[in-house]
């Protein structure tokens, strides 16, 4: 039984630190790639049967997207909204600062290193708990 436990932890431990790394560098190539975002006040136009989004970027240029259904839905009822635009683009916009496939990922990855920590170190605690 004591050997099955200790092939378990290992197992687990190896898969949970290895794969929370292979996952981190995962999320931080989508960090890279999702590119730079600056908060803006933008104005919400609800036309026929769409939303549509202005806002003023940092160079004075004017930006606007139309909203997708989750973001209209959000925004329903609503003439001005906190948003984030990308940087160097005037027709993409979100509603919050960070993008939530990275952030799914880095909490994807820190839930496999944590699980690889927590079966490292009671590995330790048996092996000095046993002698």
């Amino acid at each position: 039984m004591d050997a099955a436990l200790d092939a378990i932890l290992e197992i687990f431990s190896w898969v949970g630190l290895g794969a929370g790394v292979l996952v981190g560098l995962v999320a931080l190539i989508l960090w890279a790639v999702d590119g730079s975002w600056l908060p803006t006040r933008g104005v919400i136009d609800h036309e026929d049967d769409r939303t549509v989004v202005r806002w003023f970027d940092d160079a004075g240029g004017v930006g606007a997207a139309t909203a997708t259904h989750a973001e209209a839905e959000r925004l329903a009822g609503e003439s001005m909204a906190d948003i984030w635009y990308r940087l160097g683009s005037r027709d993409r916009f979100r509603l919050t600062k960070r993008s939530p496939a990275v952030r799914a990922t880095a909490w994807l990855a820190a839930g496999l290193a944590l699980l690889g920590v927590v079966a490292f170190a009671a590995s330790w605690i048996l092996l000095f708990v046993r002698a």
